[in-house]
């Protein structure tokens, strides 16, 4: 899977990844009140038919620019079995309009638990000699505080069906450090060094071409960190987000990329598909969120290609 990544990375000179992160503040109010007026009074259907309308329309407008976007669950879920629904036709509308689903699940557990997950998300499950599949999303995002038991399971869901993980080792919010900085003593090192090795052992049992199909997760908030990690992952790609919102900017970026100009896809979530309302998009208005999205992106493709010397 890593390796369709890249070509559509290659292909739009943009290592930009999507965040489909649909807050209900983010909506504008136009599609909510269609959605409401259409379902004749205010349901969890209603705000689900309207986020599915706000990422369509946002796809729409960016996916000739972009290799990905990510939809984090929880946006859904909260929005309960209709909000579900709605990240499955995301998903769906997403592939069709040829772009990489990464989603972001952080899942971990262990044994026949991992194994329904990674099933649930990048797998097929076959009921009376029927394969059937579920969320059907091409990459997903994994938490590896349970180690390789929680880890496996997801690997070998990739070699099945050709798809990918990103793990989690060094993530971009302020508490991050709280476990993720604690120097080990057998080691002398911070747990995120740890966990970047293991990362680098499990990669090499999904090989996909120059790079592997586990990735990792390494926050834009922290270059010196994300240096570091490089080093130590030569064959993951890096999804890092924090970037725009978060504080990351461009010029924080070329670390976590290889000499090769791969080896890092940037995600970007509210400063994309909330940026209507931010002062400098303002002139296309709440009616014209989907411009200006388009805007952000073609705006963050220039900051990263200049910043990180790619």
């Amino acid at each position: 899977m890593i390796s369709i990544l890249i070509e559509k990375i290659k292909k739009t000179n943009a290592p930009i990844c999507v965040g489909l992160d649909p807050m209900l503040d983010y909506l504008p109010s136009h599609l909510l009140n269609k959605a409401i007026e259409e379902e004749g009074e205010v349901n969890l259907k209603a705000v689900a038919n309207a986020v599915l309308d706000y990422n369509k329309a946002i796809i729409d407008a960016t996916c000739d620019l972009i290799p990905s976007v990510k939809p984090q669950i929880a946006m859904y879920e909260q929005f309960g079995i209709p909000g579900l629904k709605a990240f499955k036709k995301t998903v769906a509308y997403a592939q069709k309009k040829g772009l990489v689903v990464i989603g972001d699940i952080k899942r971990g557990d262990i044994g026949s638990t991992s194994a329904a997950y990674a099933t649930g998300h990048i797998g097929k499950i076959t009921v009376n000699g029927t394969t059937l599949s579920t969320f059907n999303e091409d990459i997903v995002t994994v938490n590896p505080y349970l180690g390789t038991d929680g880890v496996k399971p997801f690997i070998d869901t990739c070699n099945e069906f050709n798809k990918g993980i990103f793990v989690l080792v060094k993530t971009s919010n302020k508490s991050s450090g709280e476990f993720q900085d604690k120097v080990l003593t057998e080691t002398g090192k911070p747990l995120y060094e740890t966990v970047g090795a293991m990362v680098n052992e499990w990669a090499e049992m999904s090989m996909d071409g120059e790079y592997s199909n586990v990735g990792a997760v390494v926050g834009a908030t922290y270059p010196e960190m994300g240096e570091v990690l490089r080093k130590i992952m030569p064959k993951s790609y890096i999804l890092v987000p924090g970037y725009g919102a978060q504080g990351g900017k461009g010029s924080d970026l070329k670390p976590f990329f290889n000499a090769d100009g791969l080896g890092a896809i940037v995600n970007s979530s509210r400063g994309i598909i909330a940026a209507y309302k931010q002062e400098k998009y303002a002139k296309y208005g709440e009616k014209n969120f989907a411009e200006a999205a388009r805007e952000a992106v073609i705006a963050m493709q220039k900051d990263i290609i200049e910043g990180a010397g790619l």
